[in-house]
């Protein structure tokens, strides 16, 4: 499994919304972030911007002096893209490592990196393309999802190839050369509607488990 997922098409059956339900919380993470640590960008750009609907909530939120780009391989996406776009909002059709190098004040890279075969080396690679990088890297790898077999059905479902707790991803970073200025939890299972009977009983028993402990929560569920 490699980029031909999302380039053949084969991707859309599975998520025809390419996930855009979910821009308005990871938005608001984002900037969470930025204020959390006083960041004030004036150009950003997303690595596999998606259905460009993060971009174009921060550009609502955001201050009109900003510019934003978005980069995305697969045609159907991009077409969800370019609905979006206007004079400050523009998305592109293409790997941003093709892109002729160009420096931005943030890089977001919003679930992205468990996504691509060699993520080491795309790490090593776009490191310098920003002052700043934000990621968001679903921390699947836990105690329930080895124990039900959860991953390979991330695996089929979303493409995921590669599976990360907390500290497998905070080491892949700091091992390609990133310093590491801060990062909290995120808990979309818990903040997302669940979208069946099953999803809502285990949206249950993680609101007790992150209730008790954010990192104890992680490690189980």
């Amino acid at each position: 499994m490699g980029r031909e997922i999302y380039t053949s098409g084969q991707y859309q059956i599975e998520n025809p919304t390419w996930h855009v339900e979910d821009s308005p919380w990871k938005t608001e993470k984002i900037l969470t972030m930025l204020r959390r640590n006083g960041i004030s960008p004036r150009t950003i750009c997303e690595a596999g911007c998606g259905g460009g609907e993060i971009l174009s909530q921060l550009q609502i939120k955001m201050d009109d002096a900003c510019e934003f780009w978005g980069y995305e391989i697969s045609p159907y996406a991009f077409s969800l893209c370019k609905r979006r776009s206007n004079d400050r909002l523009h998305f592109i059709l293409q790997d941003i490592l093709e892109v002729e190098s160009r420096s931005f004040d943030l890089m977001l890279l919003i679930d992205l990196i468990e996504h691509i075969e060699n993520h080491m080396q795309f790490l090593r690679k776009i490191r310098e393309r920003a002052t700043y990088k934000l990621f968001h890297i679903p921390l699947e790898l836990s105690i329930d999802s080895v124990l039900r077999n959860k991953l390979f059905e991330h695996r089929m479902c979303v493409g995921h190839i590669h599976y990360f707790n907390r500290e497998i991803a905070l080491h892949a970073l700091q091992e390609t050369g990133f310093s590491i200025l801060d990062h909290f939890y995120t808990f979309g299972s818990v903040e997302l509607p669940a979208r069946s009977a099953k999803a809502r009983f285990g949206k249950a028993l993680r609101n007790l488990f992150t209730a008790v402990n954010e990192e104890f929560a992680a490690r189980i569920t």
